[in-house]
């Protein structure tokens, strides 16, 4: 039987740090991130199905942002402002992450691609794929808030960037969880450790 190497190549998420070019109180890496992203994700599916009249399976949410940054093993974070500094860079990127998504499919046995390429693949278009997107600038925004709160000045503009990204695809699960879970981040542990808080 052949051998694969994918799961070898997805446990090296927790080597690829995000967030680069950036001072850090916190270091991130992506395997934490995509775990914080599956989180949400599979929160604003819950908060989409019982308030708002969804119909998605929060398993498949979660599924997919646990996956959704597979390719940065191959790649590394490449941070945003390189990422789209022109649409040229922005097109060779793209066709960069593509690229590195099939050569991880390829190391699965051929009898297991199918399933997973719709969780490895970050260009497949469907109901989860804006959710997903979703989780994944509210992650971003969050680690702004934690930075922020901290005193890390560096973080601001991130923020504001993320603040527009998030009114542009602003949806009620967003602002649910906006307007619920959020504030929370820039409180102390001793604050959301008391009850009712």
């Amino acid at each position: 039987m052949k051998r694969s190497h994918f799961f070898a190549q997805m446990a090296r998420m927790k080597l690829i740090q995000r967030w680069p070019l950036m001072r850090n109180t916190v270091p991130e890496n992506v395997a934490e991130h995509s775990l914080q992203v599956a989180m949400v994700a599979h929160a604003l599916v819950i908060i989409k199905n019982t308030l708002f009249n969804g119909k998605l399976d929060p398993g498949t949410a979660v599924m997919r942002a646990l996956y959704h940054d597979a390719s940065e093993v191959l790649t590394g974070d490449l941070p945003t402002p390189v990422k789209y500094f022109n649409q040229d860079i922005a097109s060779a990127y793209k066709a960069i992450e593509q690229n590195a998504e099939q050569t991880l499919l390829t190391m699965l046995p051929a009898e297991l691609r199918t399933a997973y390429e719709s969780l490895v693949s970050g260009h497949v278009t469907d109901d989860y794929s804006p959710l997903v997107k979703s989780a994944d600038i509210l992650c971003a925004y969050l680690k702004c808030e934690e930075e922020l709160s901290a005193g890390n000045r560096e973080f601001a503009k991130a923020r504001e960037r993320l603040t527009a990204m998030l009114d542009a695809r602003m949806n009620d699960e967003i602002r649910y969880f906006l307007d619920v879970f959020v504030p929370s981040f820039s409180l102390s542990l001793d604050e959301i450790s008391t009850p009712g808080f």
